[in-house]
């Protein structure tokens, strides 16, 4: 069985902070967020990591990232470009938003010949979601079901103070298969614990803290990847004509229509360790002194590539 892949999606990267040359370190040594994944990556077994980038940004990226990492493991480029679309179909007049996570991944087509795995580039999963989603997808081929898998988060790890976040609240059945994903695209961290709105703040529905929820760490065999190509013609007919310029083609969708369908079961593994992330400038303290902790306590060393 071939090892698998690590995709890291990177294309918006920098987009929050105006550039790939704003984009703060996280510790002394210049180490971004992206630095501890793909350690944690490697540590794993991990031998190849797929980034998707924006054509624009390759020599930023590759000066600031990528080429560092090519010391650490093998490394390729793909780039998710607006106009790469199924036949038929072209860029509507005025859009410039990318077709979401599921087209990013789909840049990836040509460069995946077995199991892979999607994570953002941004965010801080820790060593144990590395190691449990590398083994899971190498024990597991596809059996008359797509043999799929998510590392899912306590809620209450993945919140910030600072303001709202979004997230695929996941519900699973008695032997840990997915069954929904609910994207909330609005909860806060409130006094009696967490809570999403969906008419702008007006009324507030609690959330339990212990609730399983998606940070986009998916797992997958190579027929994946044909099912996110065989599909998008269908997901434009439906909904150009409502969004022409905002309509996203995300990731979970594309898994919760092969689950619908039977087609597809995905094994939730729960990971206890606490997401890190940069949503808002003012959580970057929070980040720093998280990641010095992992340092001190053994997890990382100071200098991550000596």
């Amino acid at each position: 069985m071939k090892k698998p892949t690590l995709i890291i999606m990177a294309a918006g990267m920098g987009s929050r902070y105006g550039g790939l040359k704003q984009i703060d370190p996280v510790d002394e040594y210049g180490h971004i967020i992206m630095d501890f994944s793909i350690y944690d990556a490697v540590k794993a077994g991990f031998e190849k990591v797929i980034f998707i980038i924006k054509k624009e940004n390759e020599q930023d990226f590759k000066e600031k990232i990528g080429n560092r990492m090519e010391r650490q493991i093998q490394v390729e480029y793909v780039y998710q470009e607006i106009e790469n679309l199924p036949e038929g179909f072209s860029v509507p007049e005025g859009r410039v938003k990318p077709w979401g996570t599921a087209h990013a991944v789909l840049s990836c087509l040509p460069a995946v010949d077995g199991p892979f795995a999607v994570i953002n580039a941004d965010d801080y999963y820790g060593q144990q979601a590395f190691q449990m989603i590398y083994d899971q997808l190498l024990a597991h081929e596809d059996t008359d079901r797509f043999q799929y898998t998510m590392v899912g988060y306590l809620l209450e790890n993945t919140l910030t103070e600072n303001g709202h976040v979004a997230r695929g609240v996941c519900e699973t059945n008695d032997s840990g298969k997915l069954t929904k994903i609910t994207e909330r695209v609005r909860i806060e961290k409130q006094e009696n614990g967490p809570a999403f709105t969906e008419d702008d703040g007006a009324t507030w529905t609690p959330l339990a803290g212990d609730a399983v929820v998606s940070m986009n760490m998916w797992g997958f065999t190579k027929s994946m990847m044909a099912e996110i190509r065989d599909r998008f013609a269908a997901f434009l007919t439906e909904n150009l004509d409502k969004n022409p310029l905002k309509c996203e083609y995300f990731l979970p969708f594309v898994v919760d229509e092969l689950i619908r369908e039977g087609r597809a079961e995905v094994t939730v593994l729960k990971s206890k360790d606490r997401w890190y992330g940069v949503t808002y400038r003012e959580d970057k303290p929070v980040v720093v002194k998280a990641i010095q902790s992992l340092k001190d306590q053994g997890l990382y060393p100071q200098k991550l590539w000596s």
